[in-house]
């Protein structure tokens, strides 16, 4: 009969520890992600608006429909990335959710062995914040993305009705009509992604 090596015995706390530890790594790195993803989208709007009022293109004569176009084609893109960034946004909020309901599995597990645990944790799996909350950190940036994100629609159709018609009242309420339809929309997106 062949030599079993015994394996030795895992200790019990030693892997709920190590398990637990990955945990709060993992939510930690969920929120230190949702940091850099709404920073990089500030960044990215701020220098095209930055970059568009530094040209000499306010000059009328220099402002062709072609740029015109340009300008709609750029902030079409900026929209885009703002959609990105609300979804990006709202995963991250899933994975910190997700995080924090493994550790209190964990929790759950070690409060069933020594019932006076059970007032050393405020959260537990039944007083866990929601997924879905309107007063989050990640709630407040994606309703900032949103806001930006529907600016930047607004200006795309503000700069595509300009370079086909002339402007007038209906170009501003179209755009600014427009930008508050696309702010809703991304975040009815964010709330769906959570709920």
């Amino acid at each position: 009969m062949p030599n079993k090596k015994t394996l030795p015995p895992v200790e019990l706390d030693e892997a709920l520890a190590a398990e637990y530890n990955y945990i709060v790594q993992t939510a930690a790195q969920a929120n230190e992600d949702r940091a850099r993803i709404a920073s990089f989208y500030l960044i990215a709007v701020g220098s095209l608006v930055a970059t568009i009022l530094g040209t000499q293109f306010l000059d009328p004569e220099k402002f062709t429909q072609t740029v015109k176009l340009l300008f709609s084609g750029l902030f079409i893109l900026l929209t885009l990335m703002g959609t990105s960034t609300v979804v990006q946004l709202a995963r991250l909020r899933a994975a910190w959710y997700e995080s924090m309901l493994a550790m209190n599995q964990i929790k759950d597990f070690m409060m069933s062995q020594n019932k006076e645990l059970k007032h050393a944790f405020r959260w537990t799996t039944s007083t866990l914040p929601a997924k879905y909350k309107t007063d989050s950190i990640s709630y407040f940036q994606a309703r900032e993305a949103a806001v930006i994100s529907g600016i930047t629609f607004g200006a795309a159709m503000f700069f595509a009705q300009f370079a086909m018609t002339p402007l007038s009242v209906a170009t501003w309420v179209v755009s600014a009509g427009t930008g508050i339809i696309v702010a809703f929309l991304q975040l009815s997106i964010y709330k769906r992604i959570l709920k």
